[in-house]
């Protein structure tokens, strides 16, 4: 992990939407446990908009555009094999989005370091990291089951902050959704949002605090909103 003080600024990632192009694997274990169950698969481009909610918000999106009402406790039971299976296939088909290498080896060297809170399980997010080959990078890795709360309840972001040795002052969230937008929000935590990840409505429509299209503006959305702070 990267060593971090509370002087050091600190940029929090979501991670599926946002980092990295995790759609195909988690849509492809949604199909696949969906076909067992006895139900269509959900088109991809339709698929990818329920992404970013966790595995039982997929399920429970997927089934009921499928037309399936399963009781709880069989949800329970998909969410557990759900994980199983995508677990053992995390990165057949996931990737970082273009530049994010790029972006982090430019802000890492400027004194940032960084963190995630995701709503993807933390074992999950860690395994994902690991294949993707930056895990490392990361001084705190938050899924949702890492507090006793999760986005887009603002604390899970603070929680996030200090787990990272960040201060909420030096703090700024990148994101894809309107989920991220709230918590960075209702954290009081300025927010960068990318218009690429998985949203049902333009993401400009949740007003973050910048919007970009590629990494590659990352740094100027970022000198930007310190300049107006």
């Amino acid at each position: 992990m990267i060593s971090s003080s509370p002087t050091q600024p600190l940029l929090v990632f979501d991670l599926d939407g946002t980092l990295a192009e995790t759609a195909p694997d988690l849509v492809a274990t949604l199909n696949m446990l969906l076909a067992r169950e006895g139900f269509p698969p959900v088109p991809y481009e339709t698929a990818r908009k329920m992404v970013g909610g966790g595995a039982r918000a997929l399920i429970e999106r997927g089934l009921a555009h499928a037309g399936g009402d399963l009781p709880v406790a069989r949800i329970d039971a998909l969410f557990d094999d759900f994980l199983t299976h995508y677990d053992a296939h995390i990165a057949d088909e996931s990737s970082l989005f273009p530049g994010v290498g790029t972006a982090l080896d430019r802000f890492e060297a400027a004194g940032w370091h960084f963190a995630v809170c995701t709503n993807k399980i933390e074992h999950s997010s860690v395994l994902l990291l690991e294949a993707l080959g930056v895990a490392s990078r990361f001084s705190a890795i938050c899924g949702k089951n890492t507090f006793p709360v999760n986005k887009p309840d603002g604390r899970a972001l603070l929680m996030t902050i200090d787990k990272a040795g960040g201060h909420r002052d030096r703090t700024i969230m990148v994101g894809d959704s309107k989920t991220d937008i709230e918590t960075a929000q209702n954290a009081k935590i300025p927010v960068v949002a990318v218009d690429f990840g998985y949203t049902d409505l333009p993401v400009e429509a949740y007003k973050p605090d910048r919007v970009i299209s590629h990494f590659d503006y990352l740094w100027e959305a970022v000198e930007s909103l310190l300049k107006s702070a």
